[in-house]
């Protein structure tokens, strides 16, 4: 069936199956429906991400958490936020953001390790953060108690628009999701302080703003 479609009508196709998907598609899931040879597969993805912004549309594609995502043009950020202000939805706390942060910049670490950085208990807003499903436990630290070690997840690769932790913003860019620098001091005296190691850190966030409210609903 897929020897019959030329590129137009496999493009179509592709758009429709990002339209109705809420989550990011990898590519192997169009190579499974399609049929079709996988680098054709982003060459078509990328063609059709140009289509949209060659027309100036309010639709964008974008490459987040491994798989392909139609979101709102970051140009209309403010007129979608304004529009799903009033709907509800769980805000994450300043704590939250915080933790967040130290766990993304220096993952693997464990509990014990986020409250020497933090300076308070962080039992409470760890277990949110994995009933979120932010982040998730990823073995043990061969220590003495063999405390369990925390990573983040591809549920917070796409609550913050990035296709790899090796897309993270610089720290002060994080930090201010929270409001509050004091955060970027926190890690950064972790790290010459010998606690971890902080992963590789870009600037490059697409779509942050609209994947952030997930408001990218056709």
């Amino acid at each position: 069936m897929s020897e019959e479609l030329n590129d137009i009508q496999l493009k179509t196709i592709l758009e429709s199956i990002l339209f109705v998907n809420e989550n990011p598609v990898e590519t192997s899931e169009f190579v499974q429906v399609l049929s079709v040879d996988k680098k054709k597969i982003e060459k078509l993805l990328i063609e059709l991400g140009q289509d949209y912004k060659s027309r100036a549309s309010g639709i964008c594609v974008v490459k987040v958490a491994g798989g392909y995502q139609m979101c709102s043009s970051p140009d209309n950020a403010a007129w979608v936020k304004k529009m799903f202000r009033e709907r509800t939805k769980q805000k994450m706390s300043v704590a939250g953001l915080e933790t967040l942060a130290i766990i993304a910049y220096k993952q693997p670490i464990t509990r014990m390790e986020i409250e020497a950085i933090r300076g308070v208990n962080a039992d409470g807003v760890t277990r949110n953060l994995l009933s979120l499903g932010l982040i998730k436990t990823a073995g043990r630290k061969e220590v003495p108690g063999r405390p369990f070690l925390h990573i983040t997840t591809r549920k917070f690769l796409e609550y913050f628009g990035l296709n790899s932790v090796k897309d993270l913003p610089k720290l002060e860019e994080f930090a201010a999701l929270a409001e509050k620098d004091s955060i970027v001091d926190e890690i950064i005296h972790a790290d010459e302080a010998g606690e971890g190691n902080t992963s590789e850190q870009n600037e490059s966030v697409v779509c942050q703003e609209t994947n952030n409210q997930g408001e990218a609903e056709k």
